[in-house]
């Protein structure tokens, strides 16, 4: 593998133009891509295999009117005011005309309060009637009893998966029209919200922050600029590339973001990697930096390629789940990390072709030989041997202070995040809280309830679906009900229930059961079969299918992982720990996450306010990423120690040594990937927080808690026996060479052969003769 990337970096040193003008073209097709076909993301997903799923596809096939995107407006006044005065109700009734006017919304629904007995209405929930306008009501419209806030509700004729941004933007723009002159302000819910870009100023100080790293790690601004160049041109051809193809698969607005994430972390990392190994052969072997480089990409490049390979294999495990929008969001993570391992290997050598000997200046070349004396006096050098000294507390104390901070995780809600948890400056979070004043929590969560007959049944007759609404109003925790639509030969009708409860309170979540028992006595009574969909119903759905799912997941990863370590390494136990660790670190980020977003610890800082759910597939995902990327530092650590140990240095000494040469690289990966991944956590999107979120205290558990602290002391306690493999098993896999030892064999012998030539040569111009002496294999100029 060594020899194989060797020659892969000297090709792309030697014709740098031609290398460039490849990815410049790939860069070319993806513009083209999304030029031609536009871009066509929503927050929309759909989790198949699911009874909401099904519900809702039946609902699609039989009566597509009402099987749209749902979608709310707030429309509020300041406190005190009144918004049912003339003028106010004439602006809003014009901007929704102007909605209903639109393409793609549907007719409005007729909703009215629940009935039977007053006294069912709960505290929470305030009495509401319709809008009235010329003494008729505006349709979708509702007037909270205060007459400070007014609710329209309506629907797409097509799922919020299928909208085009214009289509958004248009609805945005008729209600803001409400807005002018009027003292009104409207609040769309988060199904209305444009696609954003998904950087902003959080991303754009980690990227700072990330940049100050490499010069600093580098000491040079050349060479850090290249492993951000390599970084973004990865992303902008893995984030584009997915936009490209969005119009063809079903996207969800969080795929191109977790791309965006994982693509610049293991981007910068990897061809910082390089980069540094590259002017670590200049500067202490004073080798030419066409040597060097092509050298780096052999030796470090085989580090990047297996550890790239472990986040790949750990992503694209996710496929076995069967959720459409998570498959697709680890394929195109997946793409990123092959593209950003790919422009490593090829694009980071034909940059450091055209910078040539200027990647190291002549002063760092100067002051080298002072700080190779001084390495053995490092932070690096007098940390892994107080761990080394202290091994048996230091381990006692790292896995205490994870599993403390672990117990959270017990705790852990999963859902669909709502607005509730929103920050309360944002549009969500503030239509969200005057929802709920002025007409209760659960319209912020509607569910869809749909009835078919009972097999052999009649059909629903308007009379039964009377009386089934009516039955379905009396049931606990239900506000109201109102009729969507019916199928004309009756084997179908559609109904709205709103809950009394919010969508993520564990009410909600016992209606939606009960809603779905077979032996319910007013499905029995009406000779009906209930089925539920909405919010509340998916988030239970998805959260119980993920759960099914993650034990197989987690055999699956770490199986193909052990492998691919154990190749790497050519050990059983390196492996083995590696995992182990990663347990405590992954137990620890899942209790560090719950106790911000569900328990509300430390809310303000990341601008959360409340606890909430975390969303239900963030779990998984994170645990693909970070096991992926804690492998990473596993591999760039522990190789350093085998290669020490290779090289003669056995026991604690190819511990410290190989601790030394790589420990400062390591620590600035991770910096920078905390650095990459906290720019994401003050996102607007309450998903695109809770993932950078989760990834950046992962990165920060894993790699400075186990790697460079719990990962020595067990080396320590190991010694040599780290490296056992049995017989059978050492003859049975491949030497993949991670460490280099074939190809500095090679350039061994190559040394040899070309000092033999040139005392050859100076013999024959001592005799006074001329000779030609030709390379093998190349033919004589």
């Amino acid at each position: 593998m060594s020899t194989l990337l060797y020659r892969l970096g000297h090709r792309a040193f030697d014709r740098p133009w031609f290398v460039l003008a490849g990815w410049l073209v790939a860069i070319g097709i993806v513009i083209a891509g999304i030029a031609l076909n536009g871009v066509s993301v929503s927050s929309g997903f759909k989790v198949d295999g699911t009874e909401a799923q099904t519900v809702l596809d039946r609902v699609t096939a039989e009566l597509p009117e009402v099987s749209g995107g749902q979608a709310s407006v707030v429309f509020v006044v300041p406190e005190g005011q009144r918004i049912d005065t003339p003028d106010r109700v004439e602006a809003m009734a014009r901007a929704i005309d102007a909605v209903f006017g639109l393409d793609q919304v549907a007719a409005p629904p007729k909703l009215e309060p629940a009935a039977g007995d007053p006294s069912r209405v709960p505290e929470n929930a305030q009495p509401f009637r319709p809008l009235m306008y010329d003494g008729a009501p505006v349709p979708g419209a509702l007037l909270s009893a205060r007459g400070d806030t007014v609710l329209f509700q309506f629907q797409f004729k097509v799922p919020t998966t299928s909208l085009a941004n214009s289509d958004v933007t248009a609805v945005l723009d008729a209600v803001e029209r409400s807005e002018t002159g009027t003292g009104i302000t409207a609040l769309p819910s988060d199904s209305l919200k444009a696609l954003e870009v998904p950087v902003g100023a959080g991303e754009v100080i980690g990227l700072t922050v990330a940049g100050i790293v490499l010069v600093l790690t580098l000491g040079s601004v050349v060479a850090a600029g290249l492993p951000l160049v390599n970084a973004l041109v990865g992303v902008g051809i893995g984030v584009g590339g997915a936009y490209a193809l969005s119009t063809v698969l079903s996207m969800s607005s969080a795929t191109p973001v977790l791309g965006l994430m994982v693509g610049l972390a293991v981007g910068i990392d990897y061809s910082l990697f390089i980069v540094n190994r590259q002017r670590r052969l200049i500067l202490d072997q004073g080798l030419a930096a066409h040597e060097a480089a092509s050298r780096a990409v052999g030796t470090a490049g085989s580090a990047v390629f297996f550890a790239g390979l472990t986040v790949i294999v750990a992503l694209t495990a996710l496929t076995i789940i069967g959720i459409t929008m998570l498959t697709v969001m680890a394929l195109v993570a997946a793409s990123t990390v092959a593209l950003a391992v790919l422009i490593a290997l090829t694009m980071l050598p034909a940059l450091l072709g055209l910078v040539g000997e200027r990647i190291c200046s002549v002063k760092a070349r100067h002051t080298r030989r002072e700080r190779l004396a001084d390495e053995a006096h490092s932070v690096a050098d007098h940390w892994v041997k107080r761990v080394i000294k202290y091994r048996w507390p230091v381990i006692a104390i790292v896995a205490t202070l994870l599993g403390v901070a672990a117990i959270p995780a017990a705790s852990m809600e999963l859902g669909i995040p709502t607005a509730a948890t929103a920050s309360s400056d944002s549009s969500a979070r503030q239509g969200y809280d005057a929802i709920s004043r002025g007409f209760g929590e659960g319209f912020n969560g509607p569910l869809l309830v749909t009835a078919e007959p009972t097999h052999p049944g009649p059909p629903i007759t308007p009379a039964v679906t009377a009386k089934l609404i009516q039955a379905l109003q009396q049931q606990h925790n239900v506000a109201a009900v109102v009729p969507l639509g019916a199928g004309r030969s009756g084997q179908l009708v559609v109904l709205s229930v709103i809950p009394k409860s919010g969508p993520s309170d564990q009410a909600t979540t016992d209606l939606v059961r009960a809603l779905r028992q077979p032996d319910l006595d007013l499905a029995k009574d009406n000779q009906v079969t209930l089925g539920v969909t909405g919010y509340t119903a998916i988030s239970i759905d998805m959260s119980d299918k993920l759960a099914g799912v993650i034990p197989q997941y987690l055999g699956v990863i770490v199986l193909l992982s052990l492998l691919i370590l154990m190749l790497v390494f050519r050990s059983v136990i390196v492996p083995l720990v590696a995992t182990a660790g990663f347990l405590l670190s992954i137990l620890a980020t899942f209790g560090v996450t719950t106790a911000v977003f569900t328990w509300g610890w430390f809310g303000s800082l990341f601008a959360v306010e409340g606890g909430g759910p975390i969303m239900s597939f963030i779990p998984i995902i994170a645990t693909g990423i970070l096991y992926g990327l804690a492998m990473d530092y596993q591999v760039f650590l522990v190789s350093s120690m085998r290669d020490a140990y290779v090289h003669g240095h056995h026991g604690m000494r190819s511990v410290v040594h190989g601790f030394d040469q790589a420990s400062r690289v390591v620590v600035a990966a991770a910096l920078i990937m905390i650095a990459v991944f906290s720019g994401f956590i003050f996102s607007h999107d309450i998903v695109v927080k809770q993932v950078g979120l989760a990834l950046a205290v992962g990165i920060l558990i894993d790699a400075f808690f186990v790697r460079v602290t719990l990962m020595p002391a067990v080396m320590a306690i190991v010694d040599d026996r780290a490296w056992w493999l049995p017989r059978w098993l050492d003859r049975l896999i491949p030497n993949l060479d991670v460490e280099g030892d074939r190809l500095a064999t090679l350039l061994s012998q190559r040394s040899s052969a070309q000092a033999t030539v040139n005392d050859e040569l100076s013999a024959l111009s001592g005799n006074g003769s001329t000779a030609s002496i030709q390379e093998p294999g190349r033919p004589q100029r």
